[in-house]
């Protein structure tokens, strides 16, 4: 039996610009976000782990980073194969823009229908990241893989492998730092967990004590 950890990357400031990232270079972690993979590297930091795979994108191998730190006998391998969306001509493109367009109705309600211009189809998307994990385990059986790499891609292979229809993939919730189990034998796949972020509660908790003790409405209170 072969466990895939599929973590999501943790938080970065180009979701504030209100585009679409996609492949964008230049989109490094932010003060959570390193905070957020800190966590995450100490949270695996006893797992026995034997490979460690990230998108080779700024986000994703700055969180990488940060559990390889806890394994230096391991190196971090970037791998195409599940990096983020193909997004073409939409990538960098504002958000609010885009809602506006007849495809992006597709993209939320039939994804498997969606082609992304001068890009890839989310069908396609699917298709290569299962692949890409079956791979992994037919070259390492019985091993402990974790996969570095983004939303979407996680929600799809978790999507397959419940044998839920692409359609409604977006009802799974993955968030920023998260960590999912994946374990594939000879037969049946076994979804562990999902969206585990208990290494992140500590960060949440602080965070909540900073905005009460933050003065609010023009720090008259």
């Amino acid at each position: 039996m072969t466990t895939i950890l599929l973590i999501r990357h943790a938080v970065n400031d180009f979701v504030k610009t209100g585009k679409l990232a996609g492949w964008t270079a230049g989109v490094h972690l932010n003060d959570e976000g390193r905070a957020q993979a800190e966590a995450l590297g100490t949270r695996l930091a006893a797992a026995p782990l034997d490979h460690l795979y990230a998108s080779p994108i700024e986000r994703t191998m700055e969180t990488a980073a940060a559990i390889v730190a806890h394994h230096p006998r391991l190196t971090i391998q970037a791998s195409e194969q599940i990096g983020e969306v193909r997004y073409g001509a939409w990538q960098g493109k504002a958000i609010a823009e885009l809602s506006k367009r007849k495809m992006w109705a597709v993209v939320q309600e039939y994804p498997s229908r969606a082609v992304f211009p001068e890009g890839e189809s989310m069908r396609g998307v699917q298709t290569r990241i299962v692949d890409a994990i079956e791979a992994l385990v037919q070259l390492h059986p019985n091993q402990l893989i974790a996969l570095v790499f983004h939303a979407d891609l996680i929600k799809m292979t978790l999507a397959h492998y419940l044998g839920m229809h692409l359609d409604v993939f977006q009802r799974i919730v993955i968030s920023p730092a998260s960590i999912s189990t994946l374990q594939l034998g000879h037969s049946r796949p076994f979804i562990v967990n999902m969206n585990d972020t208990a290494h992140l509660q500590a960060l949440k908790s602080a965070r909540g004590k900073t905005d009460e003790q933050s003065p609010r409405n023009g720090g008259a209170q």
